[in-house]
């Protein structure tokens, strides 16, 4: 008798679910894989890839955080947050905006991320059309194609300083039916700033469309003369997105919230239980203390700011003049189409021959990105200085 072989079930080689495929690389991410790779053959490179700030946490952050390790325990928490962390969210938005949010709506994520994920899955069915900015952050569309549901690009004009309108949104809508917009201020890669009258006018504008309004408000606390509104000013039901990630130098703590309306309170908490528990426990503690570091968090914008003036200084003068407006976050959107009309190849040449590390424009936009590069000015001001040294002698 011959042992025959029993079939597999599963056909080989075994491929990626549909939505695995929509979902695009992020071009910024590998962009520091080489960047590494570099670093590890001794070769020096100065990081403009990622939003990654070069400070530490603050003090007090890494304080809490030691004095919790040394208790020993590490437990879960209530999937919507520490109590003492919510009402102290909820503080901050009394304290920077005047704005009265109840700690009970206040829902602790793990980084901004997941707060996108509860969104989407919360507030949209399968084959929603959500609007979101182009060019804009990579992983909006990303996470939308992974949920199955449709992000519709929501152009941004140099004649509206590079910021979403509620005339846009209109037309949008009007060409096929939306379900909801997101937008973002200040903005990833641009750095635009949404005016709060502009604000004002797109939450009416969803409102009077009846379509969901997310604000992603990451960056706040890093603009450079224009005024940092939230969307809850104008509208009590949008869903605010936020994280200590940027503004207070905790990447790698993956911790971040969301404000949501009353409604949306129990459906977010049901996701959050099952899909991640709670954000955890150490992070949150450590970000209680975020909100007391005001001396260090604005000493590090003031290096932002002073980071920001040298390269607008400098790019003019290396053929990278034409920026979108910087008002806030800390990248540079750069037209390099007097320098090339393949940005990917740009960036990779960039890396090769100068050692500087760049996001290629089609991260953010799939249509005009090949004329863009984002530069991100999070480094020191010897990274930055370095960076334009390079860039000098390889560009002339």
């Amino acid at each position: 008798m011959t042992d025959k072989p029993i079939p597999s079930p599963i056909p080989s080689p075994i491929l990626s679910s549909r939505r695995a495929a929509r979902v695009a690389p992020f071009l910024a991410m590998d962009v520091m894989s080489a960047a590494a790779a570099r670093e590890a053959r001794g070769e020096g490179v100065v990081h403009m890839e990622v939003g990654q700030p070069s400070a530490p946490a603050p003090r007090g952050v890494i304080a809490a955080a030691q004095a919790a390790l040394a208790t020993g325990a590490l437990p879960y928490t209530q999937a919507l947050g520490l109590p003492a962390l919510r009402e102290r969210i909820a503080r901050h938005y009394a304290e920077t905006y005047g704005v009265t949010v109840a700690p009970s709506r206040i829902v602790v994520t793990t980084g901004s991320s997941a707060g996108f994920v509860l969104a989407f899955l919360a507030l949209f069915d399968a084959g929603a059309r959500i609007a979101v900015p182009q060019p804009g952050y990579p992983a909006y569309r990303s996470l939308l194609h992974a949920l199955d549901l449709v992000p519709a690009p929501l152009i941004l004009r140099d004649a509206d300083r590079f910021a979403p309108t509620g005339a846009a949104l209109r037309d949008l809508h009007a060409r096929e039916a939306l379900a909801g917009i997101l937008v973002m201020s200040p903005a990833n890669p641009s750095g635009t700033v949404i005016e709060p009258e502009r604000l004002a006018d797109l939450c009416a504008t969803a409102r009077g469309l009846g379509l969901r309004f997310i604000s992603d408000e990451i960056y706040h606390g890093l603009a450079y003369g224009l005024p940092t509104e939230t969307a809850l000013r104008y509208d009590d039901d949008a869903i605010v997105i936020n994280s200590f990630s940027k503004t207070w130098c905790m990447t790698g703590w993956r911790i971040g919230w969301m404000v949501v309306p009353d409604w949306l309170v129990r459906p977010v908490e049901r996701l959050a239980q099952n899909l991640y528990i709670s954000a955890p426990y150490l992070s949150q503690v450590a970000a209680l203390a975020a909100f007391d570091a005001v001396e260090e968090v604005e000493a590090v914008r003031e290096g932002y700011a002073a980071n920001r003036a040298l390269l607008l200084d400098a790019f003019p003068g290396l053929g990278l003049g034409r920026t979108h407006p910087a008002d806030g976050a800390f990248y540079l959107y750069a037209d390099v189409s007097e320098l090339t009309n393949d940005a990917s190849a740009f960036c990779r040449r960039m890396l090769d021959e100068a050692g500087v590390a760049a996001t290629p424009g089609l991260d953010f936009d799939a249509v005009d990105g090949g004329h863009h590069v984002r530069f991100s000015f999070a480094g020191s001001r010897t990274d930055c200085i370095d960076a334009v040294r390079r860039l000098k002698g390889w560009l002339r």
